[in-house]
């Protein structure tokens, strides 16, 4: 963005990079936690609930490419080392549940996921409403399918 539109911002962008950063972060981790229990879930019917976490994944990786492109329009850079991925984020990895037929679990574990970049993208929101207008499009675009998300696994039990 242009140096004009840094000026005006009505919003402590260092701050706003840094929360951009944590939520960076999250879909790095979700997109890994999504990949990895596509690639092992098992059970009957094991093809449709890979199907939507695979979905899912590619959403989330999505969002990190968005958060990370309005990061450096912003004049900063995205978390760079991956070993410093988890460090960064607002939550702790969330480790996919061990049973890879246990849809129950899976669901939980995908709405409390989903819940938490809600949360997440929510914050940023309310801090950007009518100060910084480009990057609350962009989260409340994101903000908008993680809703999605949770209703998909919410409608699953």
């Amino acid at each position: 963005m242009g140096k004009k539109f840094r000026e005006m911002s009505g919003v402590d962008l260092k701050e706003l990079i840094a929360d951009l950063n944590r939520a960076y972060c999250d879909e790095w981790l979700a997109y890994y936690a999504y990949t990895y229990m596509a690639s092992v879930v098992s059970g009957k019917g094991y093809e449709d609930m890979e199907e939507f976490l695979k979905k899912i994944a590619a959403d989330e990786l999505e969002h990190q490419g968005e958060v990370a492109d309005m990061i450096i329009k912003l004049g900063g850079m995205p978390v760079r080392a991956f070993g410093d991925i988890e460090k960064n984020a607002n939550f702790p990895y969330p480790a996919p549940p061990k049973e890879t037929d246990d849809y129950d679990k899976i669901i939980k574990f995908v709405m409390e996921a989903e819940g938490g970049a809600i949360e997440v993208y929510r914050k940023i929101a309310k801090k950007t409403f009518g100060k910084e207008d480009v990057v609350y499009q962009l989260v409340t675009h994101i903000l908008s399918e993680e809703v999605t998300h949770e209703e998909i696994f919410e409608n699953l039990k």
